[in-house]
């Protein structure tokens, strides 16, 4: 496990580059038992030319049969403790959109969803993924719910039916449950506090999410749409971590189309580059930056999307058009490059699971394994052996002669 303090005695500042792709949700699972894996099933010729010449393996996320969130996976890919350093989706959301979140402010993420008008209970987490247009709409609406109790509600759009909620006032406190229960046919639950102190803090959230269905309610029935409820989740306070400009002395840059992921980049002290939407923009965008910084955090999201969809040919697909540009990637010539996921999204799951991930390390260093494509199956006898998230950044400084020697 990486220690920061020591990491940040060792680290030096260098003429090298390192480059980190995140595929959001890269692990995956056969449909059957014999069959291959979303990763294994797709056409790779250029990241299996990539793991020729690297050293691979798999890494955990958080421990053995931990489920992570994205915000603790990708911390832990940062060098950061995922357990010590936990960091809710709230802030994440907030900071990603570029929201000037102050330390008292409560943050939530926000989702649009479906209920049953009769039952109440949820038919779609994600009201069919309405469109970003229409969530801007509707964070319009609800910026309309105030509290008496608070000095202002910001409720602000992030992406599809995802929003950020941000309760600003003295007294409040985190320490708050989820309304969402993460699975269809039953109700939302209720906000409620898990320390004493945070009590009030519950009853006032919950106050807000009864008017603001109430809202959602009435506009879906008038404007037929599918957005009639939503959940928060991750409400906190934003978190003091050390930057990793000063622990690694790299200038870091960041490349990601969703807010959320910006997000952890900003609150790790990345500079977070505008792009566009599409995997060929991020490749423009580092392109356009590659001599402006050491360090690349390179995220591509739909591979995720497509695991929660269920979408197993889907998934293949994204990682086969993230193979179509690799070579264009590579062609900036980095010193060390590290390709794996956050954590594992199996279409047959629906969800992030606990699965490891594979991971290839190049550099002109390393010692080539003799694996020949890159997937979970092959990975599992690379050179790397079963590692953590927390130990590649190490990997990558030493790879890129950005770690002097520890003692005498």
């Amino acid at each position: 496990m990486a220690d920061l303090e020591l990491m940040s005695d060792l680290a030096q500042q260098g003429e090298t580059k390192i480059l980190l792709v995140v595929l959001d949700g890269l692990g995956g699972l056969p449909r059957t038992p014999e069959g291959p894996t979303e990763l294994e099933a797709a056409r790779t010729p250029n990241l299996d030319a990539l793991a020729a010449r690297s050293i691979c393996g798999l890494s955990t996320a958080v421990g053995p049969g931990i489920t992570p969130g994205s915000g603790p996976a990708h911390l832990s890919l940062f060098g950061y403790d995922p357990i010590e350093c936990l960091v809710k989706r709230g802030v994440l959301s907030a900071l990603g959109i570029g929201f000037d979140l102050q330390a008292d402010d409560l943050a939530a993420r926000g989702n649009f969803c479906s209920v049953d008008a009769d039952t109440g209970v949820i038919t779609d987490r994600r009201a069919g993924r309405i469109s970003s247009e229409l969530g801007a709409r509707l964070c319009e609406k609800l910026s309309q719910v105030q509290l008496p109790e608070v000095d202002q509600v910001f409720v602000r759009p992030v992406k599809e039916y995802r929003f950020a909620l941000i309760l600003r006032g003295e007294g409040l406190r985190d320490g708050l449950t989820d309304t969402d229960p993460q699975e269809l046919g039953v109700p939302p639950l209720p906000v409620k506090a898990t320390r004493r102190e945070a009590e009030g803090t519950a009853e006032l959230v919950n106050r807000w999410l009864e008017k603001a269905r109430e809202v959602l309610a009435a506009d879906a029935e008038e404007n037929d749409h599918p957005a009639n409820s939503c959940n928060l989740r991750g409400l906190t306070k934003r978190p003091q971590l050390p930057q990793m400009p000063e622990v690694w002395k790299l200038r870091c840059g960041a490349i990601a189309t969703y807010p959320m992921y910006r997000g952890v980049a900003k609150l790790v002290g990345m500079d977070v580059l505008d792009t566009g939407e599409t995997i060929e923009d991020e490749v423009g965008t580092l392109k356009e930056r590659w001599e402006d910084y050491d360090f690349f955090f390179f995220h591509v999201k739909k591979v995720d999307s497509r695991g929660e969809d269920g979408d197993f040919d889907g998934k293949a697909a994204v990682i086969e058009h993230f193979d179509q540009v690799l070579p264009d990637i590579l062609a900036l010539d980095p010193d060390v490059v590290l390709v794996t996921g956050d954590h594992s999204t199996p279409a047959i799951w629906k969800s992030h699971s606990w699965h490891e991930l594979p991971v290839l390390l190049w550099s002109r260093y390393i010692r080539r394994d003799g694996i020949t494509a890159f997937g979970e199956r092959d990975c599992m006898t690379g050179g790397l052996g079963h590692i953590n998230h927390v130990d590649l950044m190490p990997l990558a400084m030493a790879n890129a002669g950005r770690l002097v020697k520890f003692g005498a």
